[in-house]
């Protein structure tokens, strides 16, 4: 699924705005106003590309008379050397537009990147890897758009498309039973149909949960691989499950061999690497 760009376009304005200022003063002082040029974006360290489609919105949004070729393709597996996309037009829009295309690319494809680490560590399990909500502010479609390109899969979008009642929500409302009735008697009085995942510390609340049930799927807080293996066997197909809480790629693969539904791994979009990359004249 490719974004709609153009319902980030204030946002592309403003980034934009943020790096320009009064002026490209670097461009306008060497390159004449007539010149036209043509450039490359060379790969410079293996990954998954992310951000091509991306990245000619924000040249055709920026310069009419940009003209762009894509090379390859969004979540192509790609090394060293490689080109993704060439790009001709005037030669001061291309330097002015650089660094921004860059940024933007630079960051979806390390999430892919890691995306496509961690979708390979799960391989013949029936678990899927979940983004979660941390994110860049004003960036969350693109970035939850990479995790897909690389292999992995979204979790909600927002607070508004399903019901997920944590610890805070489960303490505030004073216990498992009553947030799940509360939830029950909102969502009706409200004429919403939304699935509710409720989450666990613990085996006592995962019993409340399973004695008060009206839930379609538990979230396994912080449990080892060894409490989630007993924590499936318990649940025993009533609920979809997912595991979280601090795991990585040296142990998802012990909780996926659990027989979890889903894995959730805020990691994804707020601890990677950009992936590196630069646009090249020639």
């Amino acid at each position: 699924m490719v974004p709609n760009f153009s319902a980030l376009n204030e946002h592309f304005q403003w980034a934009l705005r943020e790096d320009v200022g009064e002026g490209d003063h670097s461009a306008r002082a060497c390159i004449p106003t007539e010149a036209s040029g043509k450039a490359h974006l060379l790969i410079k360290q293996e990954g998954i590309v992310a951000g091509i489609a991306l990245a000619q919105h924000l040249f055709s949004l920026f310069e009419p008379q940009a003209e762009f070729e894509p090379l390859l393709h969004d979540g192509d597996r790609v090394s060293v050397g490689d080109i993704a996309f060439v790009v001709k037009g005037p030669s001061r829009s291309l330097l002015t537009i650089e660094r921004l295309v860059l940024n933007y690319m630079q960051r979806l494809s390390g999430i892919a990147t890691l995306s496509g680490k961690y979708a390979a560590a799960v391989a013949g399990t029936k678990a899927k890897v979940l983004d979660t909500r941390k994110t860049t502010p004003g960036l969350r479609i693109l970035e939850k758009w990479a995790v897909q390109l690389g292999g992995c899969y979204n979790h909600r979008m927002g607070l508004y498309d399903m019901v997920m009642l944590k610890d805070n929500h489960i303490d505030f409302c004073g216990g498992i039973a009553q947030a799940i009735q509360t939830t029950h008697e909102y969502l009706k009085n409200n004429g919403l149909n939304l699935n509710i995942e409720i989450e666990v510390r613990n085996e006592e609340e995962l019993d409340q949960v399973l004695r008060t049930g009206g839930v379609q799927r538990i979230m396994l807080d912080n449990f080892s691989p060894e409490r989630t293996l007993q924590a499936v066997s318990k649940i025993g197909g009533q609920y979809e499950i997912e595991s979280s809480g601090g795991i990585t790629l040296e142990t998802i693969r012990r909780y996926a061999e659990c027989g979890v539904d889903y894995i959730s791994v805020g990691a994804l979009t707020h601890q990677i690497g950009s992936l590196d990359m630069s646009l090249k004249a020639f």
